[in-house]
């Protein structure tokens, strides 16, 4: 079976330490929905994150 992962909408924000809470609560909440959410470091700045949201 081939899993296939779509990027639906990507944003830059100020970085905050406490952002992984509500990644992991949307994760845990929308997985049956099919939809997973990121949070990254922005490579070029490191004060700002990333936040993606994908449907898988």
């Amino acid at each position: 079976m081939e899993s296939k992962i779509e990027v639906l909408s990507t944003v830059k924000l100020q970085h905050s330490p406490e952002l992984y809470k509500i990644v992991d609560a949307l994760n845990r909440t929308l997985k049956q929905k099919d939809l997973m959410f990121g949070l990254a470091l922005d490579q070029e700045d490191q004060s700002k994150a990333v936040f993606t949201i994908y449907r898988t």
